[in-house]
């Protein structure tokens, strides 16, 4: 999973990158030069994939993993679509969803140059930079179709495409991000390769002081009229990450979090993407994998590596729990919970696969 980290100068994203992934990269209080994006790599935690490794005592242990990557600073200047361009802008295409940091926090330093913090203001802002950007590529491409036409090149793939972008222009014009279009299948695969920046799925960080947070619930019932979010003290939590676990847990206990900012923003990403885990198990590696809710067993089995999936057989699964309840993997089969399935099988959280295949 790819999360951009993306904010107006100043709003405290790259403390929140340091603090999801315990690393150091530079923040300050003014402008910076920068523009390629910071990375960061963090194992996704989960309970399940420790006991499993428990039981197994596999050679290695692979957890699924987030990539947070940490962009450069957006001016506050909408209407200014270089904003979203540029060779650094343009990797936020292949992230799967965009955490947009809003400064809620007060410092002598940005206060004198950029005022008191308005989260609601700098929300509307960044989306209509987004809406701009998509509206440009989506604009360029109806010309690029209208020249294809007068020549005689035309097809039935050109004509979904083309009805689609002229339904998404008059949406984009209302001042509304794709991400609020109902699409029908046919119409995403038609501007599936243009990974507009408003169509991915966007979360709210509200970066709050020590001082205010938890204190803020008119705002954030406001925010969560139009989006997702999620409230983090970032100085507070970039100098927990810096700690051990006790340490950290010390602090958290004061300031009643009872959770990492990372461990609460994975299980935050994972409900805004619909994500689950599967696992496969063995005493070579235990690994837990991300796909999509809804997917079937072939899809899963992609996942793994495409010839699983090209040659899929049959998938080996039980569950998790079932496998606690029983102890073993014999329990598993002494209680007829050992399962075959099908292609079609639609792949629940939680479960442990193993894929039969030829090729």
């Amino acid at each position: 999973m790819k999360i951009g980290i993306i904010g107006l100068q100043n709003s405290g994203k790259t403390t929140i990158f340091n603090a999801l992934t315990g690393l150091s990269a530079e923040t300050a209080s003014f402008s910076t030069q920068k523009i390629e994006p910071n990375l960061g790599l963090v194992d996704v935690p989960d309970e399940r994939i420790d006991n499993l490794t428990k039981m197994y005592e596999p050679k290695k242990t692979i957890n699924a993993i987030i990539e947070y990557i940490d962009f450069v600073g957006l001016t506050s200047s909408t209407g200014n679509s270089d904003s979203f361009s540029g060779e650094a802008m343009s990797k936020i295409k292949n992230t799967d969803a965009i955490a947009l940091v809003v400064r809620n926090f007060d410092d002598e330093v940005i206060n004198q140059t950029l005022g008191e913090p308005q989260p609601l203001k700098d929300i509307d802002s960044i989306i209509s930079e987004m809406i701009i950007s998509d509206l440009i590529i989506a604009e360029k491409r109806l010309d690029k179709i209208a020249i294809s036409k007068k020549r005689g090149i035309k097809d039935s793939a050109m004509v979904i495409e083309e009805k689609t972008l002229i339904k998404l222009i008059e949406h984009l014009n209302n001042e509304k991000p794709i991400f609020e279009f109902q699409l029908a299948d046919e119409e995403k695969k038609s501007i599936r390769g243009f990974q507009f920046i408003s169509q991915k799925p966007l979360m709210i960080i509200l970066n709050s002081d020590e001082s205010n947070f938890g204190e803020n619930t008119e705002l954030i019932q406001e925010i969560e009229k139009k989006h997702q979010v999620i409230e983090f003290a970032g100085n507070f939590e970039m100098e927990l990450s810096q700690l051990d676990a006790e340490e950290a847990l010390e602090f958290m206990e004061d300031m009643n979090i009872k959770q990492s900012a990372r461990d609460r923003l994975t299980s935050f990403s994972y409900k805004l993407l619909g994500y689950i885990s599967f696992f496969t198990v063995g005493k070579d590696e235990v690994r837990a994998w991300t796909i999509t809710s809804g997917n079937n067993a072939v899809e899963a089995a992609g996942k793994i590596h495409s010839d699983l999936a090209r040659g899929f057989i049959r998938a080996e699964c039980f569950s998790y729990n079932d496998l606690i309840s029983c102890g073993s993997e014999k329990g598993i089969r002494e209680k007829g919970l050992f399962r075959l399935e099908g292609k079609n099988y639609i792949v629940q959280d939680g479960d442990i696969l193993n894929i039969r295949f030829s090729v």
